[in-house]
């Protein structure tokens, strides 16, 4: 018993001396890509590294290690505050207002004083992990504080940070991250699939570009935004080949899909609990997120959700509603509403079977984690495409939007995902597919992060120090084309020669048969 309080100290000390100094920032204010975030950096922080955390979604009880710079109230709450208009406006997809919601707006949060203090005393840290989608803007904080910067990508890798990141893209066989295609396209997919993923790309990247004046004006740093991705070491991407496909990926693209996944997540209230457990026919789980109102839909479609609900009783359904009191009367007795749910814990339930959704990446790969079998209802961005790579795995019934949804295709929907075994059977290959990893998702994240704080930049592709013409060799085959265009004219040029000398110059010829008619 002496020994042992000397060696529990010496134990602890040895791991706060070995603990790194991480500076996390998250700046975009949606609470599905901080739901990544927050798991990463309190698994950082409980496992015994320093952390400071830019955030929009400060924790009311952080652990220890966990220093929060809060941005909350520097942006519009979106948090339970999209309503059927905003729906409908998100739904028609518009590069220029994505870029300036998710690019210049997140930019100019540099002039605030959260990051203002830490680029005028900045700390001392090991390693920055960034949040990284469309504001590379933030890539600065790597050159001013000179460290290595571990992205963070909660969706698949969009194709935008390819050549920026010198990672190859083959659109001949990888489909763009808005493009609902298979790996196995026809010449017209690829033909499309190649026309836009280049349009896109070239856009989003010339939007980006102009992201380097704030860069200038509010971290002094003059330099372009292709050059600042040379400060990224790893990236950590939000995929999993089992669902994503099968892509080219360099050593320092990791994927980490499902890293929110926290099997010890909160508890449910004795309410749901109790509801859970008395629903021995099975229970149906039915959310849009965190970000949409349900209450806010058309009356007629919040009626048609009713009579099918009331149909499928005895199954019960737990639905997500922001504002109860919002919500059209008439809710059948089979269906309990609340605010929120603790996600997780409900897809654990034994008695869960079916789980409708709009296709929101977070939830559909908890879905598929836990067995779930999906209806889908696509409201806005990759939700589209989620939904269709479940629907083609068979583990869910995509209606495809919310204008296909009638009483009878949504109870039909339900219907098959409830009690057609083929979406169980499948739905629980593809969940032993997602779980069976050499290490956990979090664990892999958390080791890489630890291994570029040791070593650096090696596992950066050198193709990042290349245009992207020089990266898609045009520069070569440009001169190839040359050489056998300069080859072709001088074969020519001799072919030429050689035949006049063979048969001799017919212009030389009749120059002789003139100069002799003029002599007589």
């Amino acid at each position: 018993m002496k020994l042992f309080l000397p060696i529990l100290l010496t134990i602890l000390a040895c791991g706060w001396c070995n603990g790194l100094r991480i500076l996390g920032i998250f700046p975009l204010n949606g609470k599905s890509h901080w739901v990544m975030a927050e798991r990463l950096m309190t698994s950082l922080a409980e496992r015994g590294h320093q952390v400071d955390v830019v955030t929009h979604f400060p924790l009311k009880k952080p652990p220890p290690n966990y220093n929060q710079i809060s941005l909350e109230g520097t942006l519009p709450v979106v948090v339970n505050n999209v309503d059927a208009n905003n729906v409908t406006v998100f739904s028609n997809f518009d590069i220029k207002i994505l870029m300036e919601v998710a690019g210049t707006r997140i930019c100019e949060l540099i002039s605030h004083k959260q990051f203002q203090d830490l680029l005028k005393t900045p700390k001392e840290y090991d390693v920055i992990i960034l949040e990284m989608f469309t504001f590379p803007c933030y890539l600065g904080f790597g050159s001013r504080l000179n460290k290595p910067i571990v992205g963070l990508i909660t969706s698949g890798f969009p194709e935008w940070l390819s050549s920026l990141t010198g990672n190859p893209h083959n659109p001949s066989f990888m489909p763009g991250i808005f493009q609902s295609l298979s790996q196995r396209m026809t010449f017209w997919e690829r033909l499309q699939n190649t026309v836009l993923t280049n349009l896109m790309s070239g856009q989003i990247i010339y939007h980006m570009n102009k992201q380097s004046d704030f860069v200038r004006k509010y971290m002094n740093i003059d330099a372009e935004i292709p050059d600042l991705h040379r400060n990224v070491a790893a990236i950590l991407v939000n995929s999993h080949y089992c669902i994503n496909g099968i892509n080219s990926m360099s050593p320092g693209l990791i994927e980490v899909g499902g890293l929110h996944i926290n099997e010890n997540s909160d508890p449910l209230s004795p309410e749901v609990k109790k509801w859970l457990d008395e629903s021995t026919q099975g229970c149906v789980f039915f959310t849009f997120g965190s970000m949409v109102r349900i209450e806010t839909f058309p009356k007629p479609l919040i009626q048609t959700f009713y009579k099918v609900f009331e149909r499928i009783a005895p199954v019960r359904v737990l639905m997500k509603v922001a504002k109860k009191e919002d919500l059209l009367p008439g809710l059948p007795k089979n269906v309990m509403v609340q605010p929120w749910y603790p996600q997780v814990t409900v897809f654990k339930h034994k008695n869960l079977k079916a789980f409708i959704t709009h296709g929101g990446l977070m939830g559909t790969q908890e879905a598929i984690y836990f067995g779930i079998p999906l209806v889908g209802i696509p409201l806005f961005g990759d939700q589209r495409v989620n939904l269709k790579l479940a629907a083609n795995k068979k583990v869910a019934v995509n209606l495809g939007s919310l204008d296909n949804v009638t009483e009878e295709t949504l109870y039909n929907a339900l219907e098959t995902v409830l009690y057609n075994e083929t979406y169980r059977s499948n739905m629980k290959r593809l969940s032993n597919l997602f779980r069976e990893r050499p290490m956990s998702a979090i664990d892999t994240a958390i080791y890489w992060i630890e291994y570029v704080s040791r070593n650096g930049f090696i596992l950066q592709s050198p193709a990042i120090h290349l245009t992207w013409w020089q990266q898609n060799l045009l520069d070569v085959y440009a001169f190839i084309l040359a050489c056998v265009a300069v080859l072709l004219y001088i074969a020519v040029l001799l072919i030429q020669k050689l035949k006049n000398y063979i048969f001799g110059c017919s212009s030389c010829s009749k120059q002789k048969v003139s100069e002799s008619k003029k002599r007589k």
